[in-house]
């Protein structure tokens, strides 16, 4: 009796530490992903906005990480990333634990691997908005549960996500729509630009002299664009972005940690402001949206367009909430397979 006991233990043991140690897959940009898992993800948060809209109190979507820890491992301050990823932890019935720089050891005398090792080894995932790329690229290596990059340096996948939702909502389809950027080069345009190509629509990015976009993003960019027949291009003339634009988009031109860099950032921005004027000198399509992932500086985007009735500000805001829904569904729920 003692031996069957043992072996039976050990089996689920064996079982249970298998099981553990299949590679996650994670989220971390828009370049891993191919134009049908982003629709589908795009497709998952358009349902779940429905659900929640509607009041739909069904306990089945509630109970699928009932009991499970969601961790949201943030070194950057937060407003729509936070409210919408303990929101999206709690529908599916998961607790979210927030862990700010100053909550854990991380970075005091604990490594990111030590850290990262014990995160996973007691949550279902992890959102993790950081400072460097690098510091996704460790998460992912060392982690036994998803990541989800929630903010880096280089992309911001689930403001992606979210922009293409709000898109497909306004103008009721993507394709043959044309998107202009008139900003920095940044996070949020490396990973827009590529979602924007992987659902036809054409991308035109407008940035001062001196600004450089990434190359790797670039290539990528041109790549898909060519496979597709879309049109990728990186101008450093506003007008010239703007030119029968149906989506105008832009962000701030000094994120966290650039503070000390603002004077010399306005200057080099300097004619960048979004206007109505700057819009029909560029000739943008009579339909046109604006969009801006927040929070706003008025420096980037003027009233009269900020919150104008083409405004998509706060209707892309909320949908930050279905994104994180979508990704909680497929990367943790689905574990991993983004077309179920």
């Amino acid at each position: 009796m003692i031996m069957t006991v043992k072996s039976a233990s050990s089996k689920r043991f064996f079982s249970a530490t298998t099981l553990k140690s299949q590679k996650p897959r994670h989220l971390v940009n828009m370049i891993q992903l191919n134009n049908e898992e982003l629709a589908s993800l795009v497709n998952k948060a358009a349902g779940f906005k429905k659900i929640v809209r509607s009041g739909e109190t069904s306990p089945v979507n509630h109970q699928k990480l009932l009991g499970k820890l969601v961790a949201l491992l943030f070194s950057k301050r937060s407003t729509r990333t936070r409210i919408s990823t303990e929101g999206a932890a709690a529908f599916f019935g998961a607790q979210p634990m927030f862990l700010g720089k100053d909550d854990i050891q991380l970075g005091v005398n604990e490594s990111m691997y030590d850290t990262t090792k014990v995160i996973s080894s007691m949550t279902s995932c992890i959102f993790a908005r950081v400072n460097r790329h690098q510091d996704i690229l460790d998460l992912c290596k060392d982690s036994s549960v998803p990541i989800i990059n929630s903010l880096c340096d280089m992309y911001h996948p689930l403001q992606a996500i979210t922009d293409i939702l709000t898109i497909k909502e306004a103008f009721g389809k993507t394709q043959g729509l044309k998107l202009a950027w008139i900003g920095d080069s940044n996070n949020v345009i490396n990973d827009l630009a590529i979602a924007s190509l992987r659902s036809g629509i054409d991308v035109s990015v407008s940035i001062p002299q001196g600004v450089e976009f990434d190359t790797e993003v670039g290539n990528k960019a041109h790549e898909i664009a060519k496979e597709q027949n879309l049109s990728f291009e990186v101008v450093h003339d506003p007008a010239v972005a703007l030119k029968n634009a149906d989506v105008i988009v832009t962000d701030t031109w000094i994120s966290m940690g650039q503070e000390e860099e603002k004077i010399e950032k306005l200057k080099q921005f300097a004619g960048y402001q979004i206007t109505p004027e700057m819009i029909a000198n560029g000739q943008a399509n009579s339909n046109w949206k604006f969009m801006h992932c927040l929070p706003r500086h008025q420096e980037e985007v003027n009233d009269d367009v900020f919150y104008s009735d083409r405004s998509l500000v706060f209707e892309e805001a909320e949908n930050r909430l279905y994104a994180a829904m979508a990704v909680i569904e497929a990367f943790v729920v689905n574990k991993g397979d983004l077309l179920k």
